[in-house]
């Protein structure tokens, strides 16, 4: 019983910490974020049930549906006791049927409404809820598949560069009735989105990167004329997409400088003893934009302590340990690691004072 306790209370703690930090993030926490927040399943099994290349969610998740549900439950009373607001969407397929998507295998109606309940903080207006349900309740676009593997289409037994899923199987865009639209290569999104406005029939055309171990866009099928279209209005106003582009980029620039100081000035909170230049550094590498690192994760732009020690370990890492000789002479990571604990643990302790 203890240890149901235990666990129970670790389980809370984790739920609580991704809440926290997709509100933060988004203004609401879904069931999606709180799945994948707690590593029970990945971006990319999200996106693969999402496409309709699962019969639910379950199947691409490393805990069961009664799992699922206690992380629900613990959701629902940390949403109530901050006075979260409840609203329900719909998921909907990305295949060419549109079914519903399930979130468990059972499909058992009440515990998938349970599922579908978005949290909204109290601080949104009801029209930035009203927009987010909208958002959320949209069915997606459908999304084309280039396979990796050799398949075979459902419904006449070809094969072909693409397919989409209908009914839980594969078909050629000829069975599927989209054979006559084009390709337009992600690269030009001024384009793409305009394209895609245009056209009445439209799809995001994706393939699996092994490497990241995610779905990446490749592009989108419009029709034809559409993409006549839209060449012609990028061309007649590309001049005010440039400057527009340009200030957009001197925005996001001042925006990263904001946040980085931010962080130096957590990062110097969190251990007094860290040198200013020293702290500036860290932020600096670490929240740098597009780079992935510990400091643009959502924990980190809410300033979770956790996150913002990890950015400040990994500096020490690198910069006051003999971690990076180790990797250079053949140890192996994790023994690199274990060697070099004492002294992380010395630096962080004489920061700390």
């Amino acid at each position: 019983m203890g240890n149901d306790g235990v666990t129970g209370s670790r389980l809370a703690g984790r739920v609580a910490q991704t809440a926290k930090e997709a509100l933060a993030l988004r203004g609401h926490v879904t069931a999606v974020d709180v799945i994948t927040g707690l590593r029970w399943s990945y971006l990319r099994n999200i996106d693969t049930w999402r496409q309709g290349r699962t019969d639910s969610l379950e199947r691409v998740t490393a805990v069961d549906a009664a799992k699922m549900a206690d992380a629900m439950a613990i959701l629902r009373e940390w949403a109530l006791a901050r006075g979260l607001t409840p609203g329900e969407s719909a998921y909907v397929s990305g295949g060419r049927d549109r079914r519903p998507l399930r979130f468990t295998i059972d499909g058992d109606e009440e515990l998938e409404r349970v599922f579908r309940v978005h949290w909204f903080s109290p601080e949104l207006s009801e029209a930035r809820r009203r927009q987010l349900t909208e958002k959320e309740t949209r069915p997606p676009d459908l999304t084309v598949v280039v396979p990796l593997e050799p398949w075979a289409c459902a419904g006449c037994g070809e094969t072909g560069p693409h397919h989409i899923m209908e009914d839980d199987q594969p078909h050629c865009l000829t069975c599927a009735d989209m054979d006559h639209l084009v390709f337009l290569p992600a690269g030009n999104a001024a384009l793409s989105r305009r394209a895609k406005k245009e056209s009445v029939l439209s799809a995001v055309v994706v393939q699996y990167n092994r490497r990241r171990k995610r779905f990446e866009r490749r592009g989108i099928l419009v029709e034809d004329e559409a993409l006549a279209r839209a060449e012609e209005q990028c061309l007649a106003d590309e001049e005010v997409r440039l400057r527009r582009r340009e200030r957009d980029r001197l925005r996001r620039e001042v925006g990263d400088v904001e946040f980085q100081a931010a962080l130096a000035e957590e990062i110097r909170r969190l251990f007094p003893g860290c040198p200013e230049e020293r702290a500036e550094a860290i932020a600096l590498h670490a929240g740098l934009r597009g780079s992935g690192r510990v400091g643009r994760t959502a924990a980190a732009r809410v300033f979770d302590e956790r996150a913002v020690t990890l950015a400040v370990v990994a500096s020490v890492r690198h910069l006051d340990t003999d971690y990076d000789r180790l990797l250079m002479a053949g140890v192996p990571r994790r023994e690199a690691r274990d060697r070099i604990r004492d002294r992380i643990d010395q630096v962080l302790t004489r920061w700390r004072d």
